[in-house]
This record gives structure tokens, C-alpha cells and sequence, in this order.
């Protein structure tokens, strides 16, 4: 297993929670990470991202200024700092490593060929 994500739970509106990743150190150091999220019967959906090189960071729209994305080499961790926590951001969360390519695109999850096993958030109101 070379990703494994926990910090999932139930929080009430407004809380916040962290999300950690752990990866194998040469997974953290070669290739770009993020993390998606996903509700029964719909789509994967992109949450956001961190670049491998210069650590530039990508976000969807909606988690703008509330989720903040960052990897400590050290520990070999990803972590996903979620506050201002709304029932909409109620999902599972996935953490996973964008594939080896000069693609820009981070939004999509076929860019990524690692898969965490996923945390439950779960926001009430």
C-alpha cells in the first residue's frame, strides 16, 4: 500500500478537521499529490492539488480560502487542512498521486495513478 489516508470524522458546521496521507518517501518526492472527494452516485470530484516542483497549489472553487493543501517531506505526509466546514463538503475523501507527465492538468482524476483508500467527512448542520 503506498498511500494511506485518515483525520476523517464527523465535525458540526463551521469546524474544521485535518486530513493526513501518508506515502512512501519516493512517491511525496516524485510526483505531484492531491486529493478528490466523493458522494453516493456521483463522479469523483478534484478538491485540490500541490505541484512536485516549486509546490504550487490548485483548488477547486468552492474550498478556495477554507482548505489549505501541503506535504511535509519529512514525515512523508500529505495533509488536507479543511475549516469553515460546510454540509456540502460532506464526502469521502481520497488523497492520490498525479502520474509521472508534464501534463498541467490537475482537476482531473485520470491524471492520477495512486489511490488512497479514502476517509469519511461527514459535516452536520
Amino acid at each position: 500500500v503506498q498511500l494511506q489516508a485518515c483525520g476523517g470524522g464527523l465535525v458540526q458546521a463551521g469546524g474544521s478537521l485535518r486530513l493526513s496521507c501518508a506515502a512512501s518517501r519516493r512517491t511525496l518526492s516524485s510526483r505531484s499529490m492531491g486529493w478528490f472527494r466523493q458522494t453516493p452516485g456521483t463522479e469523483r470530484e478534484f478538491v485540490a492539488a500541490v505541484r512536485r516542483l516549486g509546490g504550487a497549489t490548485f483548488y477547486t472553487d468552492s474550498v478556495k480560502g477554507r482548505f489549505t493543501i501541503s506535504k511535509d517531506p519529512a514525515k512523508n505526509t500529505l495533509y488536507l487542512q479543511m475549516n469553515s466546514l460546510r454540509p456540502e463538503d460532506t464526502a469521502v475523501y481520497y488523497c492520490a498521486a498525479k502520474r509521472p507527465s508534464t501534463s498541467g492538468v490537475y482537476d482531473d482524476q485520470h491524471e492520477y495513478d495512486i489511490w488512497g483508500q479514502g476517509t469519511q467527512v461527514t459535516v452536520s448542520s
